[in-house]
């Protein structure tokens, strides 16, 4: 005899060996022994779930000569004919290759004659969402009042797709996504039946790519197990056959991330395709590596919700402290969107290598708020490690001897600028703005200026962000710098921002009245 599938080879014949739907089940069983049996049925839910077997099992409980506590015997000759797949009572359609309104109409004749054998005819229709419209207008009236040895079970895995008119006539039930463990405990079952010696950290691993599904398990456990005949199953030779990555790969990435080495990380990812490892597996594992590190950050007692083992627990927290939560929100952020475009990617590779060189360099970003943080941190790293200087091919970096500098020049000292040239500044001030830095002119562009008392200029930003931007000390000092230089006066520089709840782009006089309200200066602005 040729070889069956796990999936086909240990598929549940009653509803005590379906896992991970108990309630669908208890109610089911229910419904046979209370002779409460519903019409018409929609199964939802993702693929592998058990929607199929459940309905066939449903199918030969409803018929069984001798039910046992709402569960098929097994034995008796209608269950072993349905078993087999000769029983003229239970008809298994695939609507995605019969979606037409001719194929609905040889239903409505067929169900004009009662069963030949046993209590029920059962119509289990798979993927009933391809039906077409006109199939669907042809399905309604028999769904809605079909005789009483009639039994419809539409299977869906989209059930959004499905009219109303037909959700409206169906006990609708939802089949969830099978958890880890539920998976590993049934993989062990199947495991030790075949006499096959598997690693359990190969198992929990497999229950876990396969995301819920018990069928997606079994293909993969048939898959591993067929490549290592004869060998035992070790967690290693899983992840080979998978072509995924280990945990510690995702840790050594991090390592290079947090020191913002882009040849590091490149080079990894280097070593990781020549092993054959494969990309969208590599980013959405270490998305849910990610998640595992916030988890982590979130509460000390995360040992039941993070599926790891002692000893890789110990090193996300340990990972945990090296990394900012907004630096950490941003990583799986941009993985999540990475995860989907590597589905449709021809140049796999490309993408990853660009997302990664972009969490390196924060500065080839061009949202400026979201990266903000981390372009500071790694100005501040640059600067503890020595001064950056372009140069050549690539970066010099060059360490001052502080002891060894001579002392600077001391900046000649300016007279303080009066009130009117204040006022004159800020009349001309976008004439200086134009030669501040990229950045800072920028966020002067938004900006609304007075003259206040004495020599202060005072600079009004529309947010907190672009008011904290602005009046860095570099910042602050630069634009003094600019005055000085078109002025030769030295003025004080006061950087505000709008409080919450006032427009600041609502008129010049919002900003005229929160100036005299909360600064008690008056505005003397002119704007371009």
């Amino acid at each position: 005899m040729s070889y069956m599938a796990l999936y086909r080879k240990f598929r549940p014949d009653e509803f005590e060996d379906v896992k991970g739907q108990d309630a669908i089940v208890a109610t089911l069983k229910n419904q046979i022994k209370s002779d409460r049996v519903g019409h018409a049925y929609l199964f939802c839910g993702t693929r592998g779930t058990g929607k199929t077997t459940v309905a066939k099992i449903f199918a030969k409980a409803v018929n069984c000569e001798h039910p046992e506590e709402g569960s098929p015997c097994g034995k008796c000759e209608t269950c072993r004919t349905i078993a087999a797949g000769n029983s003229m009572n239970v008809i298994e359609i695939d609507a995605a290759s019969n979606n037409g309104v001719d194929n609905i109409r040889e239903i409505r004749e067929e169900v004009s004659y009662r069963p030949t054998e046993g209590r029920y005819k059962v119509y289990i229709i798979d993927e009933v969402h391809m039906l077409s419209i006109g199939a669907f207008n042809a399905l309604l009236k028999t769904l809605e009042e079909p005789p009483e040895y009639v039994i419809f079970i539409l299977a869906t895995t989209e059930a959004h797709k499905i009219p109303v008119t037909i959700l409206s006539r169906c006990q609708r039930y939802d089949f969830k996504r099978i958890s880890i463990e539920t998976i590993s405990a049934r993989l062990m079952e199947l495991i030790e039946k075949e006499k096959w010696e598997v690693e359990e950290k190969a198992v929990r691993y497999i229950a876990r790519v396969a995301d819920g599904s018990m069928r997606d398990a079994l293909s993969l456990l048939d898959q591993c197990a067929a490549f290592y005949i004869g060998e035992a199953l070790t967690y290693d030779h899983v992840l080979e056959v998978l072509g995924a990555v280990d945990t510690e790969v995702f840790s050594r990435l991090l390592r290079e991330l947090l020191e913002f080495d882009a040849r590091a990380v490149v080079e990894t990812v280097d070593e990781l395709v020549s092993e054959g490892r494969e990309l969208s597996q590599l980013a959405s594992d270490f998305t849910w590596y990610l998640r595992n590190l916030l988890l982590v950050k979130c509460s000390d007692n995360m040992e039941d919700v993070l599926d790891v083992s002692t000893e890789n627990l110990a090193r996300l927290k340990e990972e945990a402290l090296l990394i900012e939560n907004d630096t950490l929100m941003r990583y799986i952020r941009i993985f999540s969107d990475l995860t989907n475009q590597l589905k449709y990617a021809a140049q796999k590779r490309v993408l990853l290598e660009i997302a990664l060189i972009k969490l390196c360099r924060p500065e080839m970003e061009t949202a400026v708020q979201d990266t903000l943080l981390e372009r500071l941190r790694a100005v501040e790293k640059k600067l503890e490690e020595g001064l950056t200087c372009a140069g050549g091919a690539g970066e010099r970096i060059v360490y001052r001897d502080r002891a060894a500098e001579e002392e600077p020049a001391k900046k000649p000292e300016l007279p303080q600028a009066l009130n009117e040239e204040v006022k004159a500044v800020a009349a001309d001030f976008r004439a200086i703005a134009n030669d501040a830095s990229p950045m800072l002119r920028t966020y002067l562009k938004k900006a609304r200026l007075s003259a206040g008392e004495g020599s202060r200029l005072m600079i009004v930003l529309p947010d907190e962000v672009s008011a904290g931007v602005v009046g860095s000390d570099a910042h602050k000092e630069e634009i003094k710098e600019l005055i000085a230089g078109k002025t030769g006066r030295e003025v004080e520089i006061d950087v505000r921002h709008v409080e919450e709840g006032r427009r600041f782009e609502d008129s010049f006089v919002d900003i005229e009245a929160y100036i005299k309200e909360v600064v008690h200066m008056d505005l003397t602005v002119e704007d371009d």
